[in-house]
């Protein structure tokens, strides 16, 4: 046995890792996986866009002006605003968490923002020939998406939403890392070794902690993890060294989880897309994810409780009760900014209630500040059932109203609209897209965006994509965003 071992050694779960981002090709993309994929690449083009008239995206783009290089690549919508493809990748990222719009998947993360602005920034930056296609970008999209929901598939604690770190454990800035990394890695065709050492040099990048959750700084965890992977990518070119065994190690990337068990990846040959079989979810509405359930099913009571255009009844309601996880950082009983909004049950369940809707301008500090709305915040009470567990694939909420006569009205939601059990159709996904973009870019851009990105596998060169980016605004749409 001794002698066979030594023979045939086992395979690291790292060296099995790199051996699929170095081995995949084109051929292994499945039409499901390049769908789905471009509805993620089209949601997040479109989020990002939204994102640059934040005030968090002005202050990284500002910070970002200190460096300069030979080489550059966009910021989008910024066509007099070029940066090296690192802290393009940076500032990109953080526009598209900023508004926390992006997608979602399970186990809990969002997969896109750190890896689309890296493989934009370095589709533009690299030189013209050989040409990158549409399907490279999309390989080595699916390759950095793939890398973090494997990962996260190595941990129990990270199928529920996290309680220890936050957006540590299992999140953009551990997970999506490491999926830039891998994407870069891709794209830039580095060798096997290269790879591996570009994930190990990425885990030295990792982490953020929780308390940062629900305030400016959040966003720069996605833009973190953009930057970084990228970094590490460039780093492992250089022939920087790490630990080759840093995924298999509970001292290596083991140290983000509680229980950490990582397993060999199969060989390319019979790889098999994780996006094939758990699809993501699209917001309809800029909060955390686990308010949309909350939203859903405020928005059912409301039915029952205004009828006829009339104004909420709130002189007549006496509590509201919102059966949901336990999850503290999402449990803000007076939020005072937009941000710790878009992390309140209680403020998503209130805004639902007096509006009928929420939309983008539903977070801005006066609508959270509304006396009616700080009113009702008072009336409501939080239940955690024991069968409501932190979990995108199975949490629900169950909102009760009752009113001072002791009429009680109840509704619940499972599943809600955008969630991969009852997916955007593409009509409101790219309605989404317009919505956001339009607050940048000129109409007719915007339609040639979608038009693209619909038909992404049969573009022959990237830089009609990356062109667009980088249009100027309209006056109209620029005096509108200052």
């Amino acid at each position: 046995l001794i002698i066979v071992l030594t023979l045939f050694p086992l395979k690291s779960v790292t060296e099995s890792f790199a051996k699929v981002i170095h081995g995949l090709k084109v051929g292994h993309l499945t039409d499901r996986v390049i769908q789905r994929s471009k509805r993620m690449i089209l949601d997040t083009l479109g989020v990002g866009f939204l994102g640059t008239s934040t005030e968090v995206f002005q202050k990284a783009r500002e910070y970002s002006k200190i460096y300069s290089s030979n080489v550059s690549s966009t910021v989008w919508g910024q066509p007099d605003f070029r940066l090296p493809p690192t802290y393009a990748a940076f500032v990109n990222g953080v526009a598209v968490h900023s508004v926390d719009f992006d997608d979602t998947w399970y186990p809990a993360t969002h997969p896109s923002g750190a890896v689309l602005p890296v493989l934009m920034a370095l589709s533009e930056a690299l030189p013209p020939s050989p040409k990158c296609s549409g399907l490279d970008l999309l390989l080595s999209f699916n390759v950095g998406i793939e890398v973090q929901g494997r990962l996260m598939h190595f941990s129990k604690e990270a199928k529920d939403i996290p309680k220890r770190y936050g957006e540590t454990i299992p999140s953009p800035s551990v997970v999506g890392t490491l999926g830039s990394a891998a994407a870069a890695s891709k794209f830039l065709g580095l060798s096997m070794t290269e790879c591996q050492e570009a994930l190990a040099i990425a885990v030295s990048h990792a982490g953020a902690p929780m308390a940062n959750a629900a305030t400016q700084t959040k966003p720069l965890h996605v833009g973190n993890a953009a930057r970084h992977g990228l970094e590490a990518a460039f780093l492992a070119m250089l022939g920087l060294q790490g630990n080759k065994q840093v995924l298999d190690m509970e001292s290596g990337f083991g140290a983000f989880y509680a229980n950490y068990a990582p397993k060999i990846l199969p060989d390319v040959d019979s790889h098999t897309w994780l996006l094939d079989q758990q699809d993501v979810a699209f917001k309809l509405f800029p909060a955390h994810l686990a308010t949309h359930w909350v939203a859903d099913a405020a928005a059912s009571v409301r039915k029952q409780l205004v009828r006829d255009r009339a104004l909420l009844p709130t002189d007549h309601m006496e509590r509201i009760v919102l059966r949901i996880p336990d999850v503290q950082y999402v449990n803000r009983p007076f939020p005072d900014s937009e941000h710790e909004a878009r992390h309140s049950f209680q403020y998503v369940a209130c805004a639902m209630l007096l509006d009928g809707a929420i939309t983008v301008s539903s977070f801005h500090k006066h609508q959270v500040n509304r006396p009616r709305v700080r009113e009702l915040l008072g009336k409501i009470e939080l239940e955690h059932p024991q069968d409501n567990l932190p979990n995108f694939n199975t949490l629900y909420c169950e909102i009760s109203v009752a009113l001072k006569d002791g009429a009680i009205f109840t509704e619940r939601s499972d599943t809600f609209y955008g969630h991969w059990r009852k997916p955007l159709s593409q009509k409101d996904l790219q309605e989404k897209f317009r919505a956001n973009a339009c607050r940048m870019l000129s109409c007719h851009t915007v339609e040639r965006l979608i038009e693209i990105v619909e038909n992404l596998e049969d573009l022959e060169d990237c830089s009609v994509l990356t062109t667009l980016l980088k249009e100027p605004a309209p006056p109209e749409i620029v005096s509108k965003s200052l």
